[in-house]
């Protein structure tokens, strides 16, 4: 029992997996412990630096292209310490953890089979598999549909067995927009979903006045 009780109680940050066709989730995968940084880039999508009409000059292509960087850690000591409750802890160590992470980055095997079979019976053009959609979330305010673009391990501690018991992971996310998957699909719906929030929360926040910039009047010359 905490010596707090009436502390709020801790959300975790995680990665949702889920099936495109049915949106039924496949796995929840939670971080054991919550990064203390997460780096988001956004670049705009604005209209080639060669664009000759001035009237184009501030207009945008689509949503910007948003990425995401964190790094989270892995640690089997707690389970360790309480053998009879973690059989897996003791057998893997960290293995299933960091294994649910990396499938993220391949086919299934089920799929590299079936389209190994339909090369071996002649068929000229195989469509790429395709993976589920993952959602990243990031509290109830950021959920955001995301390709896993690169992921690493450093596996840092290890049983007799050389079973990694404790590990460091770096994660980069790209955010899908409608740009990438349509207005109708279920992960197009979650983006507009998700811009719409961060309009809502910019309208939560309050405008300077000039004066706070040293100016006294509209710079354009319009009402201020």
């Amino acid at each position: 029992m905490s010596a707090f009780p009436n502390s709020p109680k801790l959300l975790k940050a995680g990665i949702v997996v889920a099936d495109v066709a049915t949106s039924t989730i496949q796995r929840v995968i939670s971080l054991q412990y919550n990064p203390d940084t997460l780096t988001r880039s956004l670049a705009p999508q604005a209209l080639a630096s060669d664009e000759k009409d001035r009237s184009e000059a501030l207009r945008l292509k689509g949503p910007a292209v948003e990425t995401i960087k964190l790094e989270a850690e892995i640690d089997a000591t707690d389970q360790l310490a309480d053998p009879d409750n973690n059989p897996d802890a003791v057998q893997f160590g960290i293995h299933p953890q960091l294994a649910a992470l990396e499938v993220l980055a391949h086919p299934s095997s089920t799929d590299l089979l079936a389209n190994s079979a339909l090369e071996a019976q002649g068929m000229l053009e195989i469509i790429p598999m395709e993976s589920p959609l993952l959602l990243f979330v990031w509290s109830r305010n950021r959920i955001t549909p995301v390709r896993l673009t690169d992921f690493s391990i450093t596996e840092e501690a290890f049983d007799p067995d050389l079973n990694p018991i404790r590990a460091k992971i770096s994660l980069g996310l790209r955010v899908l927009s409608v740009d990438d998957l349509g207005y109708q699909h279920p992960g197009g719906i979650l983006f507009m979903n998700y811009l719409a929030q961060k309009e809502q929360l910019a309208a939560r926040s309050v405008s300077a006045a000039l004066s706070v910039l040293g100016l006294n009047a509209n710079p354009l010359g319009g009402r201020s």
